[in-house]
C-alpha cells in the first residue's frame, strides 16, 4: 500500500504553465474545483429553465422575451409552445440531475477531498482523472448545444421514454438531432462517471496512509467509496441503454421500437421492440441515481455535524457505514415501482413494493442518527450545520412522501401529478442541494484559504429554507388535489381553480432562485476578499484540516502521515486529531 502511495506521490511533478496548471491539470484538487465550477454554471443554468416554466405555469401567455431570442420557433413571441415547454423541463431535468446533483457532491468534493482524507498525494489515475472532467465538459457541451440547433431540444422528458424518444424526427419538434445530442451527451457522461469511479475506488483500497484501516475512514470517504460502486454498476447500464436508443434511431435498429407503430400517420419500418425494456434499463439506473445523489449527501452531513455538534454521531462510523451500503444495495432491487403505472402484473408491483419499504430502513436509521446525535450537544450553529439541519428536515419530509408512492394503489392516482414533482425535488434534488451547500461552506477555507461571509450565509440558509417549503410542499398539496405534471397550461375545468396557487408557487420560485444570487456573490467575494482562513478554522479532526490551506501540490508538503485515531474525536470542550498520538477522547 505505501509503495503505491509513494509512487502516486512521484509519478507527475508539480505543473508548469497556465495550461497545465489551471486547464489540463492532473491534481486532484484543481480538477475538484474544475467539477464545482461546471456544475455551479450548470445549476443557474438549470435554474433559468425551471423560471421559464414556472412563469408559463403562472401566466400562459406570458412573453418571456429572451426565450424568443434562444428559439423563435420555440417560443414565437417569448411565450413558449406546449412542445417548447416540454423541452425546458426535459433540459432542466437532465442537466439538475446529472451535471448538477451527480456531479456536485461526488466529482467536485470528493475529488478535491478523498485523496487529502485518506493521506495520499492524489489519486490513484491522474491522468485518467483529467480525462473523466474533460469527457463531463464535452457532456455538458453537447446538452447546451441542444438550444442551438434548429429542431431545439427534445420533449421526451429526462428519462427519455420510448418509443417517444426513440422513432426520430417524426415524434415532433427536438425529437431529430436534438434527442441524438442528448441520447451522446448522457453516453458520454457515463463513460466519465465510469472512469471517476475507478478512480476512487482504488485510490480509497490501495493509497490510504500508515494507520488509516477502513473503521478510521471518515464518513465522507466512505459516501464517496460506497458511491464509487454503486456508480460503476449503474452507468455501466445506462451507458449501452444510451448507445442502443441511438442505434434506434440512426442504425435502423429496433431495439425500443415496436412493429406496426403509427405516428403522424406514418407507419414506422421497425420491428420486434419493447418500449418497456427501455423503462427497465433505465430505471435499472434511475434507481440508484437516486442514491449516486443521496449518498454524498449523507456522507458530508455525517462529516460535518460531528465538527459542529462536538461529539460523534451516535452509534460511530459502523452505523451510518452499514446504512449506507444497505441503501446501496438495496437501490437495484426497486427499480420497479417507477413502473407501477406502465402495465405490469400486479403480482410484480407487490414484489417491487415490499423492497421500496425495506430500503427505507437503512435510510431512516440514518436519518435518526443524525436527529439522535443533536440531543445534548454543544451546537455551533454555523452556516454549514445550518444546512445540514436544513438537509435533515427536507429529507424526512420527502421521505414520508414516498410511503405513499410506495403503495400501487396510491401510486396509480398520484403518480402523473405534482405530487410526485415535489416529493423527488424535496428526496433526490433539494436534501443533496443543502448538503451540497454545507458542504461548499465548510470546505470553501480549505479549497481557497479564505473564509466566506457568515452573515450572508445565514441569509442564504433561512430564505431558501423558507422558499422551498413555499414551493414544493405545495406541490404536494396541489397534485392530492389532481394537478397533471408535465401540462404547459392549466385548462380544464378542474385545474382551472389551481392557477392561483400555481402562481404563489411561481413567485416563491422566483424569490427561491434570486436567493441564489446571495450566495453566488458571497462565494466570489469571499474568493477574492475573505478574511484569511487557519489552517483548521474549524477545530475539526479529518486530515484535510492537517495541511495548509490550502493544500500544497503533493497535499502534505512532503510529510507521510501516520493515523492514530478516528474521524469523530470530539467532546464539547476539546477534539483530536486523527494524526495526534495523544489519548483518545471518543475512544476509536
Amino acid at each position: 500500500m505505501h509503495d503505491m502511495s509513494a509512487h502516486a506521490a512521484a509519478h507527475h511533478a508539480p505543473p508548469s504553465g497556465f495550461i497545465r496548471k489551471h486547464v489540463f491539470s492532473v491534481d486532484h484538487k484543481v480538477i475538484g474545483i474544475q467539477y464545482t465550477t461546471l456544475s455551479l454554471v450548470a445549476a443557474f443554468i438549470g435554474m433559468a429553465l425551471s423560471w421559464a416554466m414556472r412563469i408559463h405555469l403562472g401566466w400562459p401567455s406570458a412573453s418571456i422575451p429572451l426565450l424568443s431570442l434562444l428559439s423563435p420557433n420555440g417560443a414565437p413571441g417569448g411565450v413558449p409552445t406546449p412542445e417548447y415547454y416540454l423541452s425546458l423541463m426535459t433540459m432542466h431535468g437532465t442537466i439538475m440531475a446529472f451535471f448538477v446533483l451527480t456531479a456536485a457532491p461526488m466529482a467536485g468534493y470528493g475529488n478535491f477531498m478523498l485523496p487529502i482524507q485518506v493521506g495520499a498525494a492524489d489519486m490513484a489515475f491522474p491522468r485518467l482523472n483529467m480525462a473523466s472532467f474533460w469527457v463531463t465538459f464535452v457532456g455538458f457541451v453537447l446538452a447546451c448545444a441542444t438550444f442551438i440547433i434548429p429542431d431545439g431540444p427534445p420533449i421526451s422528458g429526462w428519462t427519455a421514454y420510448a418509443p417517444l424518444s426513440a422513432v426520430g424526427q417524426v415524434a415532433g419538434p427536438g425529437q431529430g438531432w436534438g434527442q441524438n445530442l442528448w441520447g451522446l451527451s448522457i453516453a458520454v457522461f457515463c463513460v466519465a462517471s465510469l472512469l471517476g469511479a475507478l478512480n476512487f475506488i482504488v485510490t480509497t483500497i490501495d493509497l490510504r496512509t500508515k494507520g488509516m484501516t477502513l473503521s478510521r475512514l471518515p464518513l465522507s470517504t466512505w459516501a464517496w467509496f460506497i458511491n464509487a460502486w454503486v456508480s460503476l454498476l449503474a452507468f455501466a447500464v445506462l451507458l449501452p441503454t444510451c448507445l442502443l436508443l441511438v442505434l434506434d434511431r440512426l442504425g435502423g435498429t429496433s431495439f425500443f421500437i415496436p412493429g406496426g407503430l403509427v405516428v403522424n400517420d406514418k407507419v414506422l419500418p421497425h420491428s420486434g421492440g419493447s418500449p418497456l425494456l427501455f423503462q427497465h434499463l433505465f430505471w435499472f439506473f434511475g434507481h440508484p441515481e437516486v442514491y449516486i445523489i443521496i449518498l454524498p449527501a449523507f456522507g458530508i452531513v455525517a462529516h460535518v455535524m460531528p465538527t459542529f455538534t462536538r461529539k460523534p454521531l451516535v452509534g460511530g462510523w459502523k452505523v451510518i457505514t452499514f446504512a449506507m451500503i444497505a441503501i446501496g444495495s438495496l437501490s437495484f432491487l426497486v427499480w420497479g415501482h417507477h413502473m407501477f403505472v406502465s402495465g405490469m402484473s400486479p403480482n410484480m408491483a407487490m414484489v417491487f413494493s415490499v423492497p421500496t419499504l425495506i430500503i427505507t430502513i437503512p435510510s431512516v436509521i440514518a436519518v435518526l442518527v443524525f436527529a439522535a446525535s443533536l440531543y445534548g450537544a454543544n451546537i455551533r450553529f454555523t452556516t454549514p450545520m445550518l444546512f445540514c439541519l436544513g438537509f435533515i428536515s427536507l429529507f424526512i419530509t420527502g421521505g414520508i412522501g414516498g410511503f405513499f408512492l410506495a403503495q400501487p394503489a396510491v401510486d396509480s392516482y398520484l403518480h402523473a401529478t405534482s405530487f410526485v414533482v415535489g416529493h423527488f425535488h424535496f428526496t433526490m434534488g433539494l436534501s443533496a442541494i443543502f448538503a451540497t451547500f454545507a458542504g461548499f461552506y465548510y470546505w470553501f477555507p480549505k479549497m481557497w484559504g479564505r473564509m466566506m461571509n457568515e452573515t450572508l450565509g445565514k441569509v442564504h440558509f433561512w430564505l431558501s429554507f423558507v422558499l422551498v417549503y413555499a414551493v414544493f410542499m405545495t406541490m404536494h398539496l396541489m397534485g392530492l388535489t389532481g394537478a397533471v405534471r408535465r401540462y404547459s397550461a392549466y385548462v380544464t375545468d378542474f385545474m382551472v381553480p389551481q392557477i392561483p396557487t400555481n402562481r404563489f408557487i411561481t413567485f416563491a420560485a422566483l424569490l427561491l432562485g434570486a436567493t441564489q444570487f446571495i450566495f453566488l456573490y458571497n462565494a466570489i467575494w469571499s474568493r477574492f476578499k475573505g478574511p484569511k482562513a487557519a489552517d483548521n478554522p474549524w477545530q475539526a479532526t479529518t486530515l484535510e484540516w492537517d495541511t495548509t490551506s490550502p493544500p500544497p501540490f503533493d497535499n502534505f508538503g512532503g510529510r507521510q502521515m501516520t493515523i492514530h485515531h478516528g474521524p469523530m474525536e470530539y467532546d464539547a470542550d476539546a477534539s483530536v486529531m486523527q494524526t495526534s498520538p495523544e489519548q483518545s477522547i471518543a475512544g476509536t
